[in-house]
């Protein structure tokens, strides 16, 4: 009898799951002090949640360097640079998404506290995704992740698009978790291991027989991983989704949620190099339709909802040219690429999605390209910080956004991707005009039509400063910056 708790207790290395663990513990208690404390507003719960996230980044710095690397929890977590660099992007996500959106809720008649809490939660699915090579850790993650995204897509229950965007993520989402649960039944069939070292093994080893079970179990891997990526034919929800959900909840929907599915597709690859030659020419075709298709169907948009929606599409075409530069090219392509322009991606969309999220006014929004007439008026720190942001989407030098499609480019023309670079830099052409349309827009004169904006609150005037501020800094201070997640070339 005693046999049966003679077994080896794994190595566990606290720091490497400390972020984790106190960004899930934030969030709980979060959800205690909405609870406890009155309803006039929800200060303390944001302040308990951006106390904690600076504290969850103040472990995950200390974690860079060597000594913060390696396997622990049985091969069940990973530190390395790239989840450390990918678990600070998902903790500023969370943290700017919060920043501005007590203000706006209290405006959309929707200043539900348990807000926070799901964020936390959802922040903690995604830095679980991004720090494993285990697949049922990568899939538990991606459900944490999903089902709190699912929530707070459905907070605002009066309206009936928050109603069907929730409906209709929550539908895709599990039939996308079907999936990839789905494959990864089909590689423990082929390997008997769910960590993803077994891959390559098993494939030089296997047979015919095996190596089938192999590419059926990543086919369904990267269909599920697809979804959340919303990398197309697998896109469909993203503008329904987008333009039904909050805008701050869209905002996190828009950064966190992609660095997390992109965080995961990045390990799968790194674990599946063996069948590169299978998986690399249907990505190739996949990163291409993705660009043309969401700036080509961007073009005719009216809601501004819509057409960020439309334009993270494309943006996950250009992360994943450079996600194929590395797996083609790794002695050049290295994992700064995709980390800076994931990083640039997400002060740039969250920025403009609090800018939008002024359109919120006694319960109502409007989110109409012409609802933002008139905003130089207004608030003109809030026009000003579109225009930024809408050239930093374009490729404006000296914005981050620039760099971070130079960056891509070279690296795809260095990996032998030049048809990847010509199509990336066409479409970076025809994303100029529905960018501009809308940064044109904050300067048009409405002076006829009623003004309907919110106000411009410290939290949402802080959030578009640090976005502004950060999309040009991130420019200035690349090798800094670089070398401070441990990521440089």
């Amino acid at each position: 009898m005693s046999d049966l708790f003679n077994f080896p207790i794994p190595h566990i290395d606290w720091y490497a799951i400390l972020p984790v663990i106190i960004v899930a513990i934030t969030g709980g208690l979060a959800l205690v002090v909405e609870m406890l404390t009155p309803k006039r507003n929800n200060n303390l719960i944001v302040s308990v949640c951006l106390s904690g996230l600076i504290i969850a980044g103040g472990a995950l710095l200390f974690n860079v360097g060597p000594n913060g690397l390696g396997e622990t929890f049985g091969g069940m977590v990973v530190s390395d640079p790239f989840a450390i660099a990918m678990q600070v992007l998902l903790i500023l996500a969370a943290g700017l998404s919060i920043l501005f959106s007590d203000g706006y809720l209290r405006e959309k008649r929707v200043p539900f506290g348990e807000f926070y809490p799901l964020v936390m939660w959802s922040t903690c699915g995604a830095m679980i995704m991004v720090s494993t090579q285990n697949l049922l850790m990568i899939f538990l993650g991606l459900e944490v992740l999903s089902i709190a995204l699912y929530v707070m897509a459905g907070m605002s229950r009066s309206e009936e698009n928050s109603e069907e965007s929730a409906l209709k993520y929550f539908l895709l989402g599990a039939f996308a978790s079907g999936f990839l649960l789905y494959g990864i039944a089909f590689v423990y069939g082929a390997t008997g291991s769910v960590h993803l070292s077994a891959v390559t093994a098993a494939w030089k080893t296997g047979d015919a027989s095996m190596h089938g079970l192999l590419l059926f179990g990543m086919a369904m891997m990267l269909i599920g991983l697809s979804f959340k990526s919303a990398f197309v034919p697998f896109h469909q929800w993203t503008p329904d989704v987008y333009q039904g959900a909050p805008t701050n909840v869209t905002a996190f929907m828009a950064a966190g949620s992609k660095i997390g599915a992109i965080g995961a597709l990045w390990r799968v690859l790194d674990g599946t190099e063996a069948l590169a030659h299978y998986w690399m020419p249907v990505l190739f075709w996949v990163a291409i339709l993705t660009m043309t298709v969401g700036n080509l169907v961007a073009l005719v948009q009216k809601d501004v909802k819509r057409i960020l929606g439309y334009s993270s599409i494309a943006h996950a075409g250009y992360i994943l040219v450079a996600v194929l530069a590395h797996f083609k090219n790794q002695p050049y392509a290295g994992i700064n690429t995709v980390v800076f322009y994931l990083l640039s991606y997400s002060l740039m969309t969250i920025g403009a999605f609090a800018v939008i999220s002024l359109s919120a006014k006694s319960g109502k929004e409007i989110t109409g390209i012409e609802s933002l007439n008139g905003l130089w008026k207004r608030s003109p720190l809030a026009a000003w910080s579109l225009v930024i942001f809408m050239a930093s989407l374009v490729g404006v030098p000296p914005m981050a956004g620039f760099v971070g499609k130079f960056l891509i480019f070279t690296d795809a023309v260095r990996a032998g991707l030049t048809p990847l670079a010509i199509v990336l830099a066409v479409n970076s052409i025809l994303s100029i005009y529905y960018y501009l349309g809308i940064a044109r827009a904050a300067f048009v004169a409405d002076d006829d039509a009623p003004v309907r904006s919110g106000t411009m609150n410290l939290g949402l005037a802080s959030a578009c400063v640090i976005c502004a501020g950060g999309v040009i800094a991130c420019t200035l201070f690349f090798t800094p910056l670089s070398s401070l997640l441990g990521i440089a070339r």
